[in-house]
């Protein structure tokens, strides 16, 4: 269960984005690691905000897996969506082999 004092939790160790558990920000927002983390915008429920600067062109990861590209800088704490960036998505029954899961 996630401890309630944090708002933002990170899904995979290797994602660029956190992932609000409750409405959040502006402000200055602790994490788990005893990071802080400065949000530039109010994000709700289960949106996304980077974890720290995603240069544009680069793979927004969620959950371990890539789910868009930046299609601008985004800077650390900026709410990470459709205005920044340009969708992935592909169910991930498909993407067993990007994931290092493919039978072989």
């Amino acid at each position: 269960m996630a401890d309630a004092r944090f708002k933002l939790i990170s899904l995979h160790d290797s994602d660029n984005v956190l992932v609000a558990l409750s409405a959040v920000g502006p402000g200055d927002v602790p994490l788990a690691r005893g990071q802080i983390l400065s949000l530039s915008a109010h994000v709700t429920l289960g949106h996304k905000v980077a974890a720290r600067p995603i240069s544009n062109g680069e793979l927004v990861v969620k959950y371990g897996m890539p789910i868009g590209t930046a299609t601008e800088d985004i800077p650390a704490g900026a709410h990470v969506h459709v205005h920044n960036i340009a969708s992935r998505y592909t169910a991930t029954h498909y993407r067993d082999e990007e994931a290092g899961l493919a039978d072989e």
